[in-house]
């Protein structure tokens, strides 16, 4: 079909919130990415956003040990299981509430959901495991006073580290042990972060919320967890008979005659008292059984025989104080930890993050990334690379702290994108925000090029020269600049008499003129490319100059304007540039778009009408009706119905296709649209999102 379009890939943000993942390969990066997920291949430099989408978005994800499975939850508790060899969903598990964290066992058989106050763990369908049902629950433990955020498994897939915000690390076992009980950790003052085992051994790190780390030491080894007592009892007796019996048989081979002394003869004087005494002694530990203390009066002290699982605290370390030194409000809010390297990694409020080298906690590392919040931090497979995501920033960074350079850097708008505009040959991509930056991304990789940053208020309007050599940005602070594409720098800055906020900019097909319209000043500037200066001040609007678009056709050199004065205005601007035609359109313009023979144009109002106009005799050749394919939908702040909210609605991007039959248009809506221009109907309608976190995305039949 002509308009059998499908999901390619996801541009302009690339982490939202829950946890960053490495593949086992240790070269991609899993990013949830609001209700999709996305995998950055930092080999190949190429991002793909998987297929599948969620109607929430994605809070914590985790990926199986051999890179099959990959288990994602939403923020309202819904959970799918994503097989990567074909990228799809194989299973579906509704939770009761939000999940705070997913962990797979390192053997592949488990993986344990932390949800409110209880852990559930699930047996992992596969060869492994050899089980192939959807999500079944193999043990559920209601264990915390308060959230549950954060689990660990053991060495050996049988023993969980439970972290919870009642301040407690709680050790539970996922399969019978013989010698196992269930224990906990205490001693934090405030919520757990993480809590990590050591590499071959059950010991335990735990560090919360104001920065503490604990070291814990466990009273077994990992493979006595599952022998009883008895035989632990006995493998200890063995060893300690073997070395009674070696140091007996060295004090043999070493052993010389004892000299004679007096308090050795039984015979001479006050020789009776002291027989007595030493009789006394030889019949008390005749009569004392092994392992058995007495007194000094001879009385037999009872001993409780002590559990052999049981944890030892080895040491308390505070880690806040450096972040503290500038922020005293630094709390830490992620933490990782690589168990055969055996550094611990913690992030903070303040942006920062430090590696500390275990057990001795050794400061390694450390480096400020921005002023806000670390979201998520994770180590690859072979702890060179370093992820860490920043939410609230939209940011995502590869860090490798050896060499302490970057492997991926990414950042999207930080406050919303305003306009796009592609490259010529549609291998670029250029997006301004109303952060002022001005970003080139390349399609293929899916990954941000360049980002400008001259501007310093919001870019309205950017736009691709025909010759794909540059591109110019219209912003709010007064200038219009152009920037190389292939030098990545801004060479032309174009400004105004008076100071004019700009809304819309157009570059003619030659690439020799720029023009650009003013919010407040409702006129249009004229410049040239070539010498930088201002050609002209076209007069006539009555309101702001919102869009504005030049002919495609090299031989043309009409240019149109639409203005909220609910007019269009054709130009010429080479032969006479004063000279204009006026056409009303009967409402606010929205949107301009040229036709690609360049004798059209296209015309998007506030009404939610396109109406299609000819150039040279402005006659109206078409009208489409769009506000009903648009839909209402209400957001959380609205007080009228959905229906009331329609009339609100109208196209604010309209362009044509190659061909010039077709129109898409896209606005104040989840839906892209496109008509057929002669005959005034809608051919296709696309849903963009179905993420019903976003606000607005509710439609209601009120």
């Amino acid at each position: 079909m002509k308009f059998a379009y499908k999901f390619n890939n996801l541009l302009g943000a690339v982490f939202r919130r829950g946890n960053l993942l490495f593949t086992p390969d240790g070269y991609s990066v899993i990013s949830p990415v609001g209700n999709r997920i996305t995998i950055f291949d930092l080999k190949n430099n190429k991002s793909n956003t998987l297929c599948i989408e969620s109607q929430y978005n994605y809070t914590a994800i985790d990926l199986s040990p051999n890179g099959c499975l990959l288990v994602v939850v939403n923020e309202i508790g819904e959970a799918q299981m994503i097989s990567m060899i074909s990228q799809t969903t194989i299973h579906r598990y509704k939770f009761r509430g939000e999940v705070k964290h997913v962990r797979f066992s390192p053997d592949g058989h488990f993986f344990a959901a932390c949800v409110d106050t209880a852990v559930l763990v699930f047996v992992a369908p596969g060869e492994s495991s050899g089980s192939y049902g959807s999500f079944v629950v193999h043990r559920a433990f209601e264990v915390g006073f308060d959230e549950t955020v954060f689990v660990d498994w053991a060495p050996n897939s049988r023993v969980i580290a439970i972290g919870s915000r009642d301040n407690t690390v709680r050790l539970q076992n996922v399969t019978w042990l013989k010698t196992f009980r269930p224990f906990v950790l205490g001693g934090h003052r405030e919520a757990i972060v993480g809590c990590f085992f050591e590499e071959k051994t059950l010991d335990v790190n735990t560090i919360s919320k104001e920065g503490l780390l604990m070291l814990w030491e466990c009273g077994m080894e990992l493979e006595d967890v599952d022998k009883t007592r008895e035989e632990i009892a006995g493998e200890t007796e063995e060893s300690i008979g073997k070395k009674k019996r070696i140091a007996g048989s060295d004090s043999d081979e070493d052993s010389e005659p004892d000299a004679f002394t007096t308090e050795k003869d039984l015979e001479g004087e006050d020789a009776g008292n002291r027989k007595e005494l030493t009789l006394e002694r030889l019949k008390d530990a005749a009569s004392s059984k092994e392992g058995e203390e007495r007194d000094e009066q001879g009385k037999l002290v009872v001993q409780a025989k002590r559990h052999p699982f049981y944890y030892k605290r080895l040491a308390r370390h505070y880690l806040a104080d450096l972040p503290r030194a500038e922020n005293r409000n630094a709390v830490v809010t992620a933490a990782t930890y690589h168990q055969k390297l055996r550094i611990l990694v913690v992030a903070f409020s303040t942006g920062s993050f430090y590696l500390y080298e275990l057990p001795d906690v050794n400061l390694i590392h450390s480096l400020s990334i921005s002023e806000a919040s670390i979201g998520s931090v994770s180590f690859n497979d072979t702890g060179d690379w370093l992820a860490l995501g920043v939410s609230s920033l939209g940011q995502l960074l590869v860090w490798e702290w050896q060499s302490e350079q970057y492997i991926m850097k990414q950042q999207e708008h930080s406050q919303g994108m305003n306009c796009l505009s592609y490259a010529p040959d549609g291998h670029q991509l250029v997006t301004g925000g109303q952060d002022g930056k001005v970003k080139l991304w390349n399609v293929t990789s899916g990954f941000c090029v360049v980002t400008f940053s001259e501007h310093t208020a919001a870019v309205m309007a950017v736009e691709f020269s025909r010759n794909k050599k540059f591109l110019v940005s219209a912003s709010l602070d007064g200038t219009v600049r152009a920037y190389d594409v292939v030098r990545y720098r801004n060479f032309r800055t174009f400004a105004s008499p008076e100071p004019v906020q700009f809304a819309s900019v157009a570059v003619d097909c030659s690439g020799e003129l720029v023009a650009a319209g003013g919010q407040d000043m409702f006129e249009i500037y004229l410049w040239s490319m070539k010498l930088g200066r201002l050609l002209e001040v076209l007069s006539g609007h009555e309101g702001p100059v919102v869009s504005l678009a030049f002919s495609p056709v090299a031989s043309s050199s009409a240019m149109v304007s639409g203005s909220w004065d609910q007019t269009l205005r054709i130009w010429n601007c080479l032969e006479t540039s004063g000279a204009h035609e006026t056409v009303q359109v009967g409402s606010d313009v929205v949107c301009v778009a040229f036709k690609p023979d360049g004798e059209e144009v296209a015309v998007s109002t506030l009404n939610g009408n396109i109406t299609v106009f000819h150039v040279k005799t402005s006659a109206q050749l078409a009208s489409i009706e769009g506000r009903k394919d648009m839909e209402g939908s209400i957001s959380q702040t609205d007080v009228i119905s959905a229906k009331k909210n329609l009339l609100g609605r109208a196209f604010t991007s309209i362009c044509y296709s190659a061909d010039g039959e077709c129109v898409l248009a896209g606005g104040k809506s989840k839906y892209v649209c496109i008509y057929n221009v002669k005959e005034a109907i809608l051919l296709k309608k696309f849903q963009i999102t179905h993420n019903r976190s976003l606000d607005g995305m509710d439609v209601s039949t009120k």
